[in-house]
């Protein structure tokens, strides 16, 4: 049989390569005769730059920029160059993400995305010429007006007094903005940002009230960060004719998305349709006989544009079979048969701590999968004993 891996990470535990891996190992542990390709695929999120530069051969690049709290951080981006085009890759996470920010400091008012303008300057010494940011994983939620900053962009309050934006905390005391100072070469670079398609910036399902919560926000704070969403779409389009309020993507890491958009000219993508640029992963799915994908939740959010459920989309139009495997499988995961996924499995075999499970997933990922590719065999030995029974009964 042909297999083709296309998983996910599972994140803070395994990079999506770990997994891939793991889960080929417990292929071959049923039998060295399958054909096993393995894509690692990454969402924009933990991992991002690794899975791209490794499939790109580039290179990391180390860098020490301000983190979501304001203290400096070691982080990375990554380069490589192809087609005749250097192309760097940014990892908001790796940068800004919620790991990013101590547990006792989680309030979105005051975390800074500057750290994310520092790191595209950086692309930029580095002779960038394209720029790939993932949004993912954030830790965040100043409408990018940190990540401004870095670049080159001026916020003054009414007494045209310079600001200095800290969180979403300041956005609603910003009163006029001046791009005039912006590095040229950031409006000169072609930047796409791989988002969340289905998250906007403003309103009822806006950013501030769908994640503000997750991310350490009261009520209370929830309420002020969704009306300094509605002041920063509104200080947008007074800039540039256009309202971001329900652009989609435009909420993707508490309001980046707008933020790029807004201040530097990026391009929004559905992040799995931009990474597809990137990694092909069509033709593999075509030419094999099951697909194989894993993420580590599998629920109710899973078919909004996660990994799993886009692979599933792709290989529907082959009309392959799809397995996926889950960490943990949550709410109302069996809408994920709706979306292509023929059958899933949490790769947990008894119940036990988390700390626990992150030290014995890949062990547990690859037990997992020699089950579950041996229960394949089986109802294919099945088919095969049955289509030779009615053979013989047909002579």
């Amino acid at each position: 049989m042909k297999m083709v891996v296309i998983p996910s990470g599972f994140k803070e535990c395994l990079s999506s390569e770990e997994v891939g891996r793991s889960i080929e190992k417990g292929i071959n542990r049923v039998g060295a005769e399958h054909e096993v390709t393995v894509i690692p695929m990454a969402d924009g999120g933990e991992g991002f730059v690794e899975t791209i530069v490794k499939l790109k051969e580039g290179k990391i690049i180390n860098t020490h920029v301000t983190g979501p709290v304001g203290e400096k951080i070691d982080s990375f981006f990554g380069m490589f160059h192809e087609n005749g085009v250097r192309t760097a890759v940014i990892e908001m996470a790796a940068i800004a993400g919620l790991r990013h920010v101590p547990h006792n400091q989680r309030n979105p008012l005051y975390t800074t995305t500057y750290g994310v303008g520092e790191t595209i300057i950086e692309a930029v010494n580095n002779n960038a010429e394209r720029i790939l940011i993932g949004c993912g994983d954030s830790g965040t939620s100043d409408g990018g007006t940190g990540m401004a900053q870095a670049v080159g962009v001026k916020f003054y309050d009414n007494n045209n007094e310079l600001l200095n934006i800290t969180g979403g905390v300041d956005i609603g005391k910003i009163h006029r903005v001046d791009l005039s100072d912006i590095d040229p070469r950031v409006l000169n670079v072609n930047i796409d940002v791989a988002v969340n398609w289905k998250n906007v910036l403003c309103g009822e399902r806006g950013v501030a009230k769908v994640f503000g919560p997750q991310k350490g926000a009261s009520k209370e704070d929830v309420q002020l960060l969704s009306d300094n969403f509605d002041h920063l779409a509104k200080l947008i389009q007074e800039l540039t004719g256009d309202d971001l309020s329900y652009v989609n993507g435009g909420g993707a890491s508490g309001g980046l998305g707008a933020g790029l958009v807004g201040f530097t000219g990026a391009e929004l993508h559905p992040r799995f349709d931009i990474i597809r640029r990137y990694i092909e992963i069509s033709d593999a799915i075509e030419h094999a006989d099951i697909v194989i994908t894993a993420e580590g939740c599998i629920d109710y959010q899973t078919p909004n544009d996660k990994i799993p459920s886009e692979v599933a989309r792709i290989a529907k139009q082959y009309n392959k079979p799809v397995v996926a495997f889950a960490g943990t499988i949550g709410k109302k995961a069996s809408l994920n048969y709706d979306s292509g996924i023929d059958a899933y499995a949490s790769i947990i075999p008894k119940p036990a701590t988390l700390e626990k499970s992150m030290t014995d997933a890949a062990k547990w990922l690859e037990k997992c999968t020699e089950n579950t590719i041996r229960k394949i065999m089986i109802g294919t030995q099945v088919a095969q004993n049955l289509k030779k029974s009615l053979e013989q009964s047909v002579k």
